[in-house]
């Protein structure tokens, strides 16, 4: 059985993309979201906001 990246449908607060990314790598949630803030506030806020809208359009919701 392979795996596949979903949005969760769960466990969100926006639009799921980093829960349904912890779910695909069996790590915690609020581990991929403190990831993410820091790579957004390191790539002075562009790169991790362009980055979760297109994660939004492109992964499907579980």
């Amino acid at each position: 059985m392979t795996k596949r990246l979903y949005r969760s449908a769960n466990d969100r607060k926006i639009c799921g993309i980093c829960a349904g990314i912890g779910e695909y790598l069996d790590v915690d949630p609020t581990i991929i979201r403190l990831v993410w803030i820091l790579f957004t506030v390191f790539s002075a806020g562009i790169g991790g906001v362009l980055a979760y809208f297109l994660a939004c359009l492109v992964i499907p919701e579980q």
